[in-house]
């Protein structure tokens, strides 16, 4: 028997807790591909998929898994396509999907700022309710070197605008991404921000670095000296010390070495302690040993 396929091309991701949602191929790529840090999309350049390849996956789904409740939408930041387009897919979900509570997706910073208030209530009408963001830091200093296109003020209007229509969004915190001696400056600078929105979850990912990155080749001529290990506890201590939201955390990517799970405020004390201990107790060799075992996210 041959089975249907799906058209996924390149690089496929979605955050862990997207795990039991159904995929479906809207976009290919990073429309950006300018961060020096990232490699996760390298080598896949930007695509948008036709309307008539959607349709057709969804064909195949409405067959294969036809009471369908959460779909979740690849691509490295499929929001950064247009109003009328992303309205023409929700029109294809509720079709094929009747079953269908909720879409999500990636998004960069930027791709909110095209779109109204009142077309973000309209998307959210459409069952969009939920958007993952990688904001990195509100470092202003760190997103300029980093080149990631915006600025802290950006962070926060363009997410105000997501509290305002009722989408729930989860933002992602690379820590270590100001390099050596400006993660405390980072973790504050976040937490202001933050303290100023309504994220779900705050994902904690730690920056490793990879031949693939532009940083990279920073790391090699010495104009760009990694965050060592210690220094990073510290920052990721701070950020969690500093939030004064209720909002949950989730940092048990294989990057972190120390997990980090909990939901704030409740939980603070408790991860305050263990990250304490950690910074007392662990060995910096170790630590960067481990990272240095890491050959892929």
């Amino acid at each position: 028997m041959i089975y249907p396929q799906l058209h996924f091309t390149g690089q496929v991701w979605r955050p862990p807790y997207e795990a039991s949602s159904q995929l479906l191929q809207i976009t290919s790529g990073c429309t950006w591909h300018k961060c020096k840090f990232c490699s996760l999309y390298h080598g896949t350049p930007f695509r948008m998929s036709p309307l008539s390849e959607v349709e057709e996956d969804l064909k195949v789904i409405s067959q294969w898994q036809p009471r369908a409740r959460r779909v979740y939408l690849t691509g490295a930041n499929p929001f950064a396509l247009s109003y009328s387009r992303l309205m023409d897919v929700a029109l294809l979900l509720r079709k094929y999907l009747p079953h269908m509570v909720s879409f999500g997706m990636f998004a960069r910073v930027t791709d909110i700022a095209p779109k109204s208030v009142e077309e973000l209530k309209n998307l959210r009408h459409m069952k969009l309710d939920s958007i993952n963001i990688g904001i990195e830091t509100a470092h202003d200093e760190t997103l300029t070197r980093m080149n990631k296109g915006y600025r802290a003020s950006d962070i926060l209007e363009q997410l105000s605008k997501l509290d305002e229509a009722g989408i729930r969004y989860n933002v992602f915190y690379l820590n270590g991404l100001g390099g050596k001696g400006k993660g405390v400056e980072s973790a504050v600078a976040t937490a202001d921000v933050l303290n100023r929105l309504h994220p779900c979850i705050i994902n904690i990912v730690s920056l490793t670095i990879f031949p693939e990155s532009q940083l990279y080749q920073e790391v090699i001529n010495g104009t760009y000296v990694e965050e060592p290990e210690i220094e990073r506890l510290i920052e990721i201590r701070t950020l969690i010390d500093r939030l004064k939201i209720k909002v949950n955390l989730l940092g048990h990517h294989v990057s972190n070495t120390v997990p980090v799970t909990g939901a704030l405020p409740y939980d603070k004390a408790v991860l305050l302690h263990e990250f304490d201990n950690a910074i007392a107790e662990f060995p910096e060799e170790e630590l960067k040993a481990y990272r240095n075992r890491i050959w892929h996210l």
